[in-house]
Protein backbone atom coordinates (compact mmCIF):
# COMPACT_ATOMS: atom_id res chain seq x y z
CA UNK A 1 0.00 0.00 0.00
CA UNK A 2 1.68 3.00 -0.88
CA UNK A 3 0.51 6.77 -0.01
CA UNK A 4 1.49 10.49 -1.67
CA UNK A 5 4.40 10.14 0.75
CA UNK A 6 5.41 7.26 2.02
CA UNK A 7 4.96 3.46 0.71
CA UNK A 8 3.33 2.04 3.67
CA UNK A 9 4.21 -1.81 4.57
CA UNK A 10 6.54 -3.89 6.44
CA UNK A 11 9.49 -2.50 4.80
CA UNK A 12 8.07 1.34 7.03
CA UNK A 13 7.56 -0.72 10.01
CA UNK A 14 11.23 -1.90 9.88
CA UNK A 15 12.89 1.95 9.57
CA UNK A 16 10.86 3.28 11.99
CA UNK A 17 12.37 0.47 14.84
CA UNK A 18 16.09 1.20 13.46
CA UNK A 19 15.49 5.42 13.34
CA UNK A 20 13.74 4.79 17.05
CA UNK A 21 16.93 2.30 18.16
CA UNK A 22 19.83 4.58 16.21
CA UNK A 23 18.31 7.59 17.84
CA UNK A 24 17.91 5.41 21.67
CA UNK A 25 21.70 4.52 21.27
CA UNK A 26 23.07 7.29 19.89
CA UNK A 27 21.28 9.68 23.31
CA UNK A 28 22.62 6.49 25.39
CA UNK A 29 25.96 6.24 23.70
CA UNK A 30 26.70 10.31 23.71
CA UNK A 31 25.63 10.25 27.27
CA UNK A 32 22.30 12.52 27.05
CA UNK A 33 20.35 10.67 29.32
CA UNK A 34 17.48 10.28 27.17
CA UNK A 35 18.14 6.81 25.68
CA UNK A 36 15.15 5.39 26.92
CA UNK A 37 13.12 7.73 26.87
CA UNK A 38 13.61 7.78 23.58
CA UNK A 39 12.58 4.00 23.46
CA UNK A 40 9.45 4.70 25.26
CA UNK A 41 8.11 7.88 23.58
CA UNK A 42 8.17 5.94 20.10
CA UNK A 43 5.89 2.76 21.75
CA UNK A 44 3.78 5.39 23.32
CA UNK A 45 3.26 7.36 19.95
CA UNK A 46 2.78 4.27 17.93
CA UNK A 47 0.31 2.95 20.71
CA UNK A 48 -1.45 6.30 20.85
CA UNK A 49 -1.70 6.99 17.01
CA UNK A 50 -3.10 3.91 16.86
CA UNK A 51 -6.21 4.55 18.99
CA UNK A 52 -6.60 8.18 17.66
CA UNK A 53 -6.88 6.68 14.15
CA UNK A 54 -9.51 3.96 14.91
CA UNK A 55 -11.45 6.56 17.44
CA UNK A 56 -11.28 9.28 14.87
CA UNK A 57 -13.99 9.02 12.70
CA UNK A 58 -16.06 8.25 15.59
CA UNK A 59 -14.95 11.56 17.50
CA UNK A 60 -15.48 14.09 14.51
CA UNK A 61 -18.63 12.99 13.99
CA UNK A 62 -20.29 14.59 17.38
CA UNK A 63 -19.16 17.69 18.15
CA UNK A 64 -19.47 16.78 22.43
CA UNK A 65 -17.13 13.79 21.52
CA UNK A 66 -14.83 16.48 20.00
CA UNK A 67 -15.21 18.90 22.64
CA UNK A 68 -14.25 15.95 25.08
CA UNK A 69 -11.30 14.80 23.02
CA UNK A 70 -9.51 18.64 22.98
CA UNK A 71 -10.51 18.75 26.61
CA UNK A 72 -8.09 15.33 26.93
CA UNK A 73 -5.78 16.98 24.81
CA UNK A 74 -5.31 20.24 27.34
CA UNK A 75 -4.80 17.83 30.65
CA UNK A 76 -2.53 15.34 29.01
CA UNK A 77 -0.44 18.69 27.74
CA UNK A 78 -0.70 20.40 30.89
CA UNK A 79 0.91 17.05 32.85
CA UNK A 80 3.12 16.59 30.42
CA UNK A 81 4.28 20.32 30.67
CA UNK A 82 3.87 20.39 34.48
CA UNK A 83 6.14 17.06 35.22
CA UNK A 84 8.91 18.72 33.00
CA UNK A 85 8.58 22.31 34.84
CA UNK A 86 8.76 20.91 38.58
CA UNK A 87 9.79 17.25 38.55
CA UNK A 88 6.61 15.97 40.17
CA UNK A 89 2.97 16.05 40.14
CA UNK A 90 2.77 19.67 41.71
CA UNK A 91 2.60 21.07 38.22
CA UNK A 92 -0.71 21.48 37.50
CA UNK A 93 -0.61 25.40 37.33
CA UNK A 94 0.89 24.28 33.78
CA UNK A 95 -2.45 24.04 32.72
CA UNK A 96 -3.25 28.06 32.93
CA UNK A 97 -0.82 28.85 29.94
CA UNK A 98 -1.53 25.84 28.05
CA UNK A 99 -5.38 26.25 27.86
CA UNK A 100 -5.30 30.22 28.05
CA UNK A 101 -2.77 30.52 24.97
CA UNK A 102 -4.55 27.72 22.77
CA UNK A 103 -8.49 27.41 23.31
CA UNK A 104 -8.65 31.58 23.35
CA UNK A 105 -7.72 31.39 19.85
CA UNK A 106 -9.51 28.69 18.99
CA UNK A 107 -12.55 29.94 20.00
CA UNK A 108 -11.91 33.52 18.27
CA UNK A 109 -11.51 31.17 14.55
CA UNK A 110 -14.63 29.63 15.50
CA UNK A 111 -16.35 32.37 16.28
CA UNK A 112 -15.09 34.14 13.71
CA UNK A 113 -16.10 31.67 11.10
CA UNK A 114 -12.44 31.17 10.21
CA UNK A 115 -12.81 27.72 11.13
CA UNK A 116 -15.76 25.40 10.45
CA UNK A 117 -17.66 24.07 13.47
CA UNK A 118 -16.60 20.68 12.70
CA UNK A 119 -14.52 18.02 14.27
CA UNK A 120 -12.20 17.37 11.46
CA UNK A 121 -11.56 20.91 11.26
CA UNK A 122 -11.51 22.00 15.03
CA UNK A 123 -9.46 19.01 16.67
CA UNK A 124 -6.27 19.27 14.12
CA UNK A 125 -6.03 22.79 14.59
CA UNK A 126 -6.71 22.55 18.45
CA UNK A 127 -4.18 20.13 18.45
CA UNK A 128 -1.38 22.03 16.96
CA UNK A 129 -1.62 25.41 19.18
CA UNK A 130 -2.15 23.17 22.47
CA UNK A 131 0.81 21.09 21.72
CA UNK A 132 2.92 24.51 20.57
CA UNK A 133 1.69 25.86 23.92
CA UNK A 134 2.74 22.77 26.12
CA UNK A 135 6.15 23.45 24.54
CA UNK A 136 6.41 27.00 25.24
CA UNK A 137 5.22 26.73 28.35
CA UNK A 138 7.67 23.57 29.35
CA UNK A 139 11.05 25.42 28.19
CA UNK A 140 9.64 28.93 29.81
CA UNK A 141 9.05 27.13 32.97
CA UNK A 142 12.32 25.21 32.92
CA UNK A 143 14.80 28.13 32.17
CA UNK A 144 12.77 30.32 34.51
CA UNK A 145 13.42 27.74 36.94
CA UNK A 146 16.94 26.64 36.40
CA UNK A 147 17.66 30.66 36.13
CA UNK A 148 16.36 31.54 39.67
CA UNK A 149 18.65 28.82 40.99
CA UNK A 150 21.32 29.71 39.11
CA UNK A 151 20.96 33.38 40.22
CA UNK A 152 19.18 33.59 43.75
CA UNK A 153 22.11 36.16 45.01
CA UNK A 154 20.68 38.14 42.33
CA UNK A 155 17.00 37.57 43.39
CA UNK A 156 18.11 38.21 46.87
CA UNK A 157 19.73 41.64 46.36
CA UNK A 158 17.40 42.84 44.35
CA UNK A 159 15.28 41.69 47.31
CA UNK A 160 17.52 44.18 49.90
CA UNK A 161 16.96 46.98 48.07
CA UNK A 162 13.08 47.05 48.01
CA UNK A 163 12.05 44.95 45.07
CA UNK A 164 8.42 43.12 45.99
CA UNK A 165 9.21 39.63 45.46
CA UNK A 166 7.50 39.52 42.31
CA UNK A 167 9.52 41.94 40.55
CA UNK A 168 12.61 40.61 41.95
CA UNK A 169 11.85 37.06 40.71
CA UNK A 170 10.68 38.46 37.32
CA UNK A 171 14.04 40.94 36.83
CA UNK A 172 16.07 37.74 36.64
CA UNK A 173 13.99 34.71 34.72
CA UNK A 174 11.85 36.60 32.62
CA UNK A 175 14.84 37.13 29.73
CA UNK A 176 15.63 33.67 30.01
CA UNK A 177 12.07 32.42 29.41
CA UNK A 178 11.65 34.37 26.97
CA UNK A 179 14.03 32.22 24.54
CA UNK A 180 11.19 29.79 24.88
CA UNK A 181 9.66 31.47 21.62
CA UNK A 182 12.84 31.24 19.62
CA UNK A 183 12.14 27.94 18.15
CA UNK A 184 8.47 29.24 16.80
CA UNK A 185 10.46 32.31 15.66
CA UNK A 186 13.05 30.69 13.94
CA UNK A 187 10.59 28.26 12.51
CA UNK A 188 7.92 31.43 10.88
CA UNK A 189 11.61 33.31 9.66
CA UNK A 190 13.03 30.49 7.55
CA UNK A 191 9.66 28.73 6.62
CA UNK A 192 9.81 27.99 2.97
CA UNK A 193 13.57 28.37 2.63
CA UNK A 194 14.47 25.55 4.76
CA UNK A 195 11.57 23.52 6.14
CA UNK A 196 8.47 22.87 4.34
CA UNK A 197 6.47 22.71 7.48
CA UNK A 198 3.21 19.91 8.15
CA UNK A 199 0.51 21.85 7.37
CA UNK A 200 1.56 23.69 4.38
CA UNK A 201 2.75 19.98 2.93
CA UNK A 202 -0.47 18.18 4.15
CA UNK A 203 -2.99 20.76 2.25
CA UNK A 204 -0.60 20.06 -0.72
CA UNK A 205 -1.16 16.45 -0.70
CA UNK A 206 -4.72 16.77 -0.02
CA UNK A 207 -4.80 18.00 -3.24
CA UNK A 208 -5.03 22.29 -2.65
CA UNK A 209 -2.93 24.39 -4.57
CA UNK A 210 0.20 26.00 -3.72
CA UNK A 211 -1.33 29.23 -2.79
CA UNK A 212 -3.62 27.96 -0.38
CA UNK A 213 -1.41 25.76 1.40
CA UNK A 214 0.83 28.80 1.67
CA UNK A 215 -2.10 31.05 3.38
CA UNK A 216 -2.96 27.78 5.73
CA UNK A 217 0.82 27.80 6.88
CA UNK A 218 1.20 31.12 7.76
CA UNK A 219 -2.06 31.22 9.67
CA UNK A 220 -0.45 28.05 11.35
CA UNK A 221 2.88 29.47 12.11
CA UNK A 222 1.36 33.02 13.31
CA UNK A 223 -1.25 31.46 15.28
CA UNK A 224 1.59 29.23 16.73
CA UNK A 225 3.47 32.48 17.96
CA UNK A 226 0.42 34.17 19.54
CA UNK A 227 -0.66 31.02 21.49
CA UNK A 228 3.24 30.57 22.76
CA UNK A 229 3.91 34.38 23.16
CA UNK A 230 0.74 34.45 25.59
CA UNK A 231 1.91 30.81 27.63
CA UNK A 232 5.12 32.29 28.04
CA UNK A 233 3.85 35.44 29.77
CA UNK A 234 1.37 33.40 32.15
CA UNK A 235 4.63 30.63 32.75
CA UNK A 236 6.63 33.40 33.86
CA UNK A 237 4.06 34.74 35.65
CA UNK A 238 2.96 31.58 37.60
CA UNK A 239 6.89 31.15 38.63
CA UNK A 240 7.25 34.44 39.82
CA UNK A 241 4.41 33.69 42.29
CA UNK A 242 5.54 30.61 43.22
CA UNK A 243 2.52 28.47 41.71
CA UNK A 244 5.12 26.76 39.41
CA UNK A 245 8.00 25.63 41.48
CA UNK A 246 10.35 22.28 41.74
CA UNK A 247 9.36 19.74 43.86
CA UNK A 248 12.42 19.71 45.91
CA UNK A 249 12.00 23.79 46.40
Amino acid sequence: MSSTMLVVGPRLAVALVLLTAVAAAVATLGRLGHGRQIAVAAVRAAIQLAAVSMLIAAIVASLWATAGFVALMCAVATGTSGRRITGGRRGWWAGLPVVAGSLSVVAGLLLAGLVPMRGIAIIPVAGILIGGAMTATSLAGRRALDELTGRRGEVEAALALGLPPRDAVLLVCRPAAGQALIPALDQTRTVGLVTLPGAFVGVLLGGAGPLTAGITQLFVLVGLLAVEAVAVVLTVELVARGRLSRATE
